[in-house]
C-alpha cells in the first residue's frame, strides 16, 4: 500500500493551504480540515495513509486528534506539526503513535525527505507481508527479510534446493536460523508427509549420540534391556537435520560417511545390515574447513554433507533486515499477550541498526519478546534499551583499526554504502561524490565482493578499459 491519500489539519488558513499545494504537486490527493473536530469528522468517514497534524487547535487539540485515530485507523502514519517544538511535546506524540514530527516553519524540501522516508517504511511493510504470505504456514517465519537482503538469494532457492535429495549443510553462527532454513527446505520438500527428526550433535557423548543415530539391540550394552530404532531407521523416507555436525566423534565421522555413500549402517551391537532412504540436513556453527585442517573433521564426509552449501550471513551483516524483523517479532508477540506497547519508534529502529547483535535473529526475538512483557510505553523508545542492550557494540562496525590503508578505509566505505542504498549503485555514487563509471571500476577490482559480503549486486563493468579511474577523495 503506498501513500496516497492524505489529510492536512491545521487552523492556519496560509500555512494548511502551502503544504496541501506542495503536496498535491507531488502528486497526492489531499483533503483539508481547519480545526480538530473537522478532521475527526473526516476521518469517521475515510481512511487516510497520512495525517499532517498541527498540534494546537482550537476546539480539539491535536493530540486528542491523533488518540482518535489512532484507535480506528492503526496503520495511518501521523505526522504531527508545531512551532513549539519541545522534546516533551514531540515525545509524548510519539508514544502515542505519531511516525515523526516537523517544525514550523518548514520547507517543501523538508517535506519531500519525510514522504520519502514514510514511503521507504511502507514499502518494507509490505514486502514483509508479501514474504511473509509466501512461506509455508507450518514453518515459523522468521526470514521477513528486505528485498535487497543477503538472505533473499538463500530464500529464494529453497524450493529448488527441496526438489533434490542432495545432502545439505548449512553454516553460520548460533541464531541465525539455520534451523528454520532446513525445516523450510523440509516443507517445500516431496517428503514432507514424511518424518523431519533432528538430532542434536553437541548434546550427547559419543556413545549415546550412536545408539541414537543408529539404534541397538537388546544386550548392546549395560541398560540395554530392549531394541531400540536409531534416528535413521525412524526418518526412513524422510529427512534428517543433523544439527551441529562439527562436535561429532572420529568413530561417529566414519559411521555417517557410510550411511551418506551407501544408505545402509547396522545397529550397535548387531550384525544385520539395515537399508534407509533418508535425506541428511547437516548445521554447524563452526568453519569446517578450518576443523579439517585442525584434524577435528573428515574431508570425506565434509564433501559428503556439503553438496548443497548454505552459508548464513550474521544479522550484523544484513542490516537491511532489522527493521523488518523488530516490526514482525513486536506484531507476533503483542498479539498473544495483553500488552500497551504498540510501535517502534524511528530512533529506537536507528539504536537496533546501529547493534551488533552477537546472539543474532535470536537476540532480537528476545529482546522484542522482552520488551512486550516489561515496556508500559505504547511505543517503543531507545530508552527502553538501557538495560537491555550491550551499548558497546553500538556502532562498533563503523570505527577504523589503526594498521587499515586507505584502500581498505575505501573498500570498507564503499560496501558499507552499497549496503545502506540496498545495492543500488546510483545512490551509492551520489553519496559517495563520485561517477557511477569510478564506482564500477573500483567494484570490479574487489573481486570478494560476492564471496565476501554477498551484496544482491550487478558488478556491470564499462567495455572501455581505457578509462581513467577517479579518486573518491577528489
Amino acid at each position: 500500500m503506498s501513500i496516497e491519500k492524505i489529510l492536512v489539519v491545521d487552523d492556519d488558513d496560509l500555512s494548511r493551504g502551502y503544504l496541501s499545494e506542495a503536496l498535491q504537486r507531488n502528486g497526492y490527493s489531499v483533503d483539508n480540515a481547519s480545526d480538530g473536530q473537522e478532521a475527526v469528522g473526516l476521518t469517521d468517514k475515510q481512511n487516510y495513509d497520512m495525517i499532517f497534524l498541527d498540534m494546537r487547535m482550537p476546539r480539539m487539540g491535536g493530540m486528542k486528534v491523533l488518540e482518535r485515530v489512532k484507535k480506528t485507523s492503526k496503520e495511518t502514519t501521523v505526522v504531527i506539526m508545531t512551532a513549539y517544538g519541545s522534546i516533551e511535546s514531540a515525545v509524548e506524540a510519539m508514544q502515542k503513535g505519531a511516525y515523526d514530527y516537523i517544525i514550523k516553519p518548514f520547507s517543501v524540501d523538508n517535506i519531500e525527505l519525510l514522504l520519502k522516508r514514510v514511503q521507504e517504511r511502507q514499502k518494507l511493510i509490505d514486502e514483509n507481508k508479501y514474504w511473509r504470505s509466501k512461506l509455508d504456514s507450518n514453518v515459523e517465519n522468521e526470514f521477513v527479510i528486505d528485498k535487497q537482503s543477503k538472505m533473499f538469494g538463500i530464500l529464494n532457492n529453497v524450493k529448488r534446493m527441496a526438489q533434490s535429495k542432495a545432502s545439505v549443510l548449512i553454516q553460520g553462527e548460533s541464531g541465525t536460523g539455520k534451523e528454520i532454513i532446513a525445516q523450510s527446505i523440509y516443507s517445500h520438500s516431496q517428503r514432507n508427509s514424511k518424518p523431519f527428526i533432528k538430532v542434536n550433535c553437541a548434546a550427547l557423548s559419543e556413545s549415546l549420540l550412536e545408539s541414537e543415530l543408529f539404534g541397538h539391540e537388546k544386550g548392546a550394552f549395560t541398560g540395554a534391556d530392549i531394541k531400540r530404532m536409531g534416528r535413521f531407521e525412524l526418518a526412513n523416507g524422510g529427512t534428517l537435520l543433523l544439527d551441529e555436525i562439527s562436535e561429532v566423534s572420529p568413530k561417529i565421522q566414519s559411521k555417517l560417511l557410510r550411511v551418506l555413500e551407501l544408505e545402509e549402517f547396522e545397529r550397535v551391537g548387531g550384525s544385520k545390515t539395515l537399508k534407509v532412504d533418508v535425506r541428511v540436513i547437516a548445521t554447524t556453527n563452526r568453519d569446517l574447513e578450518q576443523e579439517i585442517e585442525k584434524g577435528n573433521f573428515r574431508q570425506d564426509l565434509y564433501f559428503r554433507l556439503n553438496v548443497i552449501p548454505v552459508i548464513v550471513p550474521p544479522l550484523r551483516e544484513r542490516r537491511e533486515d532489522i527493521p523488518v524483523l523488530a516490526e514482525y517479532f513486536l506484531e507476533k508477540f503483542k498479539s498473544g499477550m495483553d500488552t500497551p506497547l504498540k510501535e517502534i519508534s524511528k530512533d529506537a529502529i536507528d539504536i537496533l541498526v546501529q547493534y551488533d547483535w552477537p546472539g543474532n535473529v535470536r537476540e532480537i526475538k528476545n529482546l522484542i519478546h522482552r520488551c512486550t512483557v516489561m515496556i508500559d510505553s505504547e511505543v517503543l523508545m531507545p530508552e527502553h534499551f538501557e538495560n537491555m542492550l550491550n551499548m558497546q557494540k553500538l556502532k562498533k562496525s563503523n570505527e577504523i583499526s589503526v594498521g587499515q590503508t586507505i584502500e581498505d578505509v575505501e573498500r570498507e566505505l564503499i560496501y558499507k554504502t552499497l549496503e545502506k542504498t540496498g545495492g543500488n549503485k546510483t545512490r551509492a555514487a551520489e553519496i559517495l561524490d563520485v561517477t557511477p563509471r569510478t564506482l564500477r571500476n573500483k567494484l570490479s577490482r574487489y573481486k570478494e565482493l560476492q564471496s565476501g559480503f554477498g551484496l544482491n549486486i550487478e558488478v556491470d563493468i564499462d567495455d572501455e578499459s581505457s578509462v581513467v579511474e577517479e579518486s573518491l577523495s577528489h
